[in-house]
């Protein structure tokens, strides 16, 4: 098992594998989950270090692959999704076999967790990014094994790292299990992700009762943190320019440690199915609209392309070349850069309430308010696409 922080991605197979139940998954003082022994009870079998995926390193190796943009015909799906619904079509057909789905949900607080679903009324819960770790408590693995092992189909999803421990905690290839990986930027901590509800519930006088990473407000080019009160009518819409939770993400001081030297970065994945953003879909295609949300998928296996394409009457979709794909997301082979006072910001998470934590590092400031004014002011006046194609055209020619 790896003891090095640095190294661990949190995946818990380690956990799930131990046969006297001596390894918990506990949150440290970053707010990240890491493996705790209990010594006295370990009898030294190993299985930990032999289901680890950083110790067991998959080694990529090259293989055809085939690309596909798509866009859920369902437009509740599709308003829903944080993309395009691409996993929603994949799941539901597994559902119509009678198969088992397991996904990203949200608890009561708002904090990410895996957990399965068996209708597809329930499939609304896995919709959507959530921009925080998300844990898989022991009986995850077990659960999917079991599923397994009775004959039914299944249908995982989650990070690339989460993949690779699932598929070592399972110890060999299931034709009836199919993986999902989402090109991951980086895992942010749960600690501060409290911090940050802690200083919204103050901000908006109100008690949260939803919240949306991602939501299609102004449109999937500019897309917004949403949250709901019982007082505000769900008026927050706030992007990676103003919300401080999105600012703290794509700034990299809030990632756990692992994620800047992420083993899982690669095109040729483990997985059956990759799938990430496809902003540029107005350039591949004419019919799909090009603002309400568009998936970018890789195949890598005959399984994958199997259910993929039955699940195609439910997509508008296109063929691509996968290198033109592979080569649009920097995410998928590399990893995020460490922010420099990163551990200046956690000293600082560890004793000040959300709101001065905030406040000292992400202040609202006039620069700010214009910046999210001038968004919005965009995407009033339907010029948000054209301004933001401006804007990387000179930003990548200089």
């Amino acid at each position: 098992m790896v003891k090095e922080k640095e190294y661990c991605c949190g995946c818990s197979a380690c956990s799930a594998i131990c046969p006297k139940n001596c390894i918990s998954m506990e949150e440290d003082t970053e707010g990240f989950y890491y493996p705790v022994v209990d010594e006295k009870r370990c009898v030294q079998c190993r299985l930990c270090e032999k289901v680890c995926p950083i110790i067991n390193v998959r080694k990529e190796t090259i293989f055809s692959q085939d690309g596909f943009i798509v866009q859920n015909k369902n437009d509740e799906i599709l308003r829903e999704s944080a993309s395009g619904g691409a996993f929603s079509a994949i799941a539901e057909q597994v559902i119509s076999k009678s198969g088992v789905v397991f996904g990203v949900s949200l608890d009561e607080d708002f904090l990410p967790y895996h957990t399965w679903v068996e209708s597809s009324n329930n499939l609304k819960y896995f919709r959507g990014s959530k921009y925080v770790q998300s844990i898989i408590r022991g009986g995850v693995y077990k659960q999917v094994e079991l599923f397994l092992k009775q004959g039914r189909l299944v249908c995982f999803s989650g990070t690339p790292c989460q993949i690779e421990g699932l598929k070592n905690y399972l110890g060999k290839e299931y034709d009836n299990l199919i993986l999902v990986d989402v090109v991951c930027r980086a895992v942010p901590s749960r600690l501060v992700f409290r911090k940050y509800l802690e200083m919204q519930k103050k901000h908006l006088k109100g008690e949260i009762k939803s919240l949306r990473f991602r939501d299609k407000h102004y449109g999937y080019k500019y897309s917004t943190l949403n949250i709901v009160t019982d007082k505000n009518y769900g008026n927050y819409h706030k992007g990676i320019e103003s919300d401080p939770w999105l600012r703290a993400f794509f700034s990299n001081i809030c990632d756990r440690p692992s994620c800047y030297d992420c083993r899982f970065k690669k095109r040729y994945r483990e997985s059956d199915i990759t799938m990430w953003d496809c902003f540029a879909v107005g350039s591949y295609s004419k019919q799909m609209d090009n603002d309400r949300g568009a998936t970018n998928v890789l195949i890598h296996s005959k399984k994958g392309k199997k259910i993929f394409i039955e699940s195609l009457q439910k997509l508008n979709y296109m063929c691509v070349n996968a290198d033109s794909l592979a080569s649009s997301s920097v995410e998928m082979t590399c990893s995020v850069q460490p922010h420099a006072r990163r551990s200046e910001f956690f000293s600082d998470a560890q004793v000040l309430c959300g709101a001065d934590l905030f406040e000292k590092w992400f202040p609202e400031t006039i620069k700010i308010k214009l910046k999210h004014f001038f968004r919005v002011s965009c995407c009033w006046l339907g010029i948000y696409g054209l301004v933001k194609k401006a804007y990387y055209r000179i930003k990548h020619k200089n």
